[in-house]
């Protein structure tokens, strides 16, 4: 990752539209002028306690405590680190990025991957035209049209055609000044066995494997006619293209996954064009490819529940079975659609429409009892010895389960198919595994997600909103904090490096936090949303310092009892209590005439 000037990272930050980023994610609405607010993406709630200041570029949950700026917030929600998410977001926003000074070869290596980036995109754009402009592409453009797939579908996944000629994307790249090393390293382009170069794919139906941000990697290729080898042809792994890393559509997919908290995991690419079209925008394709830990860490980005919509068949079967594998132990809940063996969803989609395809999904079981269901329909259950022997299979299963009703649910299903008692089923249930392969599971539950927040005691919500309100009348504010000693008046660590930080800046109160130090960025956040809450008066700011004078009093008295000093600091304290009512009769005055 290179490392970018300064300077053209505050051009990503003020071109951030944040109520834009965060409106892909969650649905938002305008509170006031400087507040809008939805329900939370990092935590299920029904009422709205999530918020975003779009003037300070700052969200923050008061539900959960999730808060941060937009580079924050694209690393929670893409998994992505601080330089991939300015990148992201560069991208996203149209800046472009100025590398630092940085070692040679970084810069020549990154010089080489933009280059193979172009290469790329100038190909797949010279497959579109081709798919929809050439007479021998009619084929192509009648399988695509004839499986119901609509233009504007195909061209927004840049579905494309590679022609018959030997040499075509070949010579028009070099034409272009791309090296034939350039074309072999993006899989366009090999050698036959004389070390004569050729195009790699020709008369086929070509889909575009993009990354998140929408840079072509590679490609899938469809054969067109019988004696071309195998019907799908996939680019190599190389210096950009890793097939055990992809899901094709996911730079598509996921912002509808994230708002519906669920991704839907297909096996080809026709299935997830007819899916989206469909208005399932939140399905991604396996490619055929067995589910791998890179793509499963994917899946776990984009959403918190994944549903395996794959063919009912034995590979398919299997292939869930794998996919709980890979999953095991991740927060992750993994989920089984019904389908009708040796019918994909680009079929169901055609003959059922998309209403029946979505409440498929709405049906979808935990992986768990697709687990159990499984064991059950391949025992023999005429034996003692076949119920025994589903019942040790099925012991690792429901074992690891914690008490639930899905756990219940499963224990009197399993009961009732092996004739036993729901007594004897949970007993044998809670032994030991003793099958291999039996700690599989760890989807039955919804992952833990972030739990509500600790509730503040008064004494924490004496010195935020005094922080908040400083924020929200940064003049008087500036002043205000001045006159605080931070060791006396805040009582933990981390409120008093927010009121010194604060103290620099109020009027950009994230300005100079590090992405590192997420506990501060969090907390910045929180107080320039609390901001945004409070009366632009400076009645109210009285109050809330008033009250953290109180609140400093209380402490001070509570530890000299005992002492001469316990009667002055009680004084003291009368005073500025006398002091705290008369400015709350002007805040409340200064409320009823605004």
């Amino acid at each position: 990752m290179p490392r970018y000037t300064d300077e053209s990272l505050d051009r990503v930050r003020d071109a951030i539209d944040i109520v834009a980023l965060v409106g892909a994610k969650t649905d938002l609405r305008r509170k006031g002028p400087s507040r809008y607010e939805g329900l939370c993406p990092f935590h299920e709630e029904r009422t709205p306690s999530f918020g975003i200041d779009p003037v300070k570029k700052l969200y923050h949950c008061f539900g959960c405590g999730a808060g941060g700026d937009a580079i924050t917030f694209m690393q929670e929600t893409e998994g992505l680190d601080f330089g991939g998410a300015m990148e992201m977001l560069a991208d996203r926003f149209g800046v472009q990025l100025e590398a630092a000074d940085e070692d040679p070869r970084a810069a020549e290596r990154r010089a080489r991957r933009a280059r193979l980036y172009e290469l790329l995109e100038r190909t797949t754009a010279f497959y579109e035209r081709v798919l929809w402009d050439a007479d021998e592409a009619a084929d192509a453009r009648a399988y695509l049209l004839g499986r119901g797939l609509e233009e504007p579908t195909l061209r927004a996944f840049r579905v494309g055609y590679a022609p018959s000629r030997i040499d075509t994307v070949l010579m028009a790249s070099r034409r272009a000044g791309f090296t034939e090393a350039e074309l072999s390293a993006t899989g366009l382009v090999q050698t036959n066995d004389r070390g004569r170069p050729y195009d790699r794919f020709r008369e086929r139906v070509m889909f575009p494997l993009a990354d998140l941000r929408g840079r072509v990697l590679g490609f899938g290729a469809r054969a067109m006619r019988d004696g071309q080898g195998a019907k799908y042809l996939n680019t190599r792994d190389g210096e950009l293209y890793h097939k055990g890393n992809q899901l094709f559509g996911a730079d598509r997919a996921r912002a509808e996954a994230a708002k519906a908290s669920l991704v839907l995991v297909v096996e080809g690419y026709t299935d997830v064009l007819a899916l989206h079209q469909a208005g399932l925008a939140n399905a991604v394709g396996l490619m055929g490819t067995a589910l791998t830990d890179a793509q499963v860490a994917e899946l776990a980005r984009m959403a918190p529940t994944v549903a395996l919509a794959l063919d009912a068949d034995a590979a398919g079967q299997e292939a869930m079975l794998r996919a709980g594998r890979v999953a095991a132990g991740r927060k992750l809940e993994l989920r089984v659609v019904p389908m009708p063996s040796g019918t994909d969803p680009a079929d169901l989609v055609a003959a059922e429409g998309a209403e029946a395809m979505s409440a498929r999904v709405a049906r979808s079981a935990p992986f768990t009892r697709f687990r159990v269901e499984r064991i059950l329909a391949g025992a023999e259950l005429e034996s003692g010895d076949g119920r025994d022997r589903a019942l040790a299979d099925l012991r690792g299963v429901l074992g690891a389960l914690p008490p639930s009703a899905l756990r219940e649910e499963l224990v009197r299903l399993v009961a009732g198919r092996l004739g036993l008692s729901e007594t004897l089923v949970a007993s044998l249930a809670d032994g030991p595994a003793t099958l291999p392969g039996s700690e599989l599971g760890g989807d039955a539950e919804r992952p833990a997600q972030r739990g509500p927040r600790r509730a503040l005691d008064r004494r924490e919500e004496t010195e935020r909103n005094f922080l908040a309100m400083c924020i929200a009348l940064p003049e008087a504010g500036r002043e205000a904090l001045r006159r605080v000693d931070l060791d006396v008046h805040f009582t933990s660590e981390l409120v008093r490096r927010a009121a010194a930080h604060l103290r620099l800046d109020l009027v950009n109160p994230m300005q100079g936090v590090s992405a590192q130090d997420s506990e501060l960025s969090t907390l910045i956040a929180e107080l320039a949303l609390r901001a945004t809450q409070q009366p632009s008066d400076p009645a109210a700011l009285e109050v809330q310092s008033l009250q953290l004078q109180t609140a400093r009093l209380e402490r001070e008295i509570v530890a000299a009892r005992g002492s001469g000093d316990a009667s002055r600091l009680a004084e003291e304290r009368r005073q500025v209590k006398l002091r705290l009512d008369d400015a709350m009769d002007r805040a409340m005055e200064g409320s009823r005439r605004a």
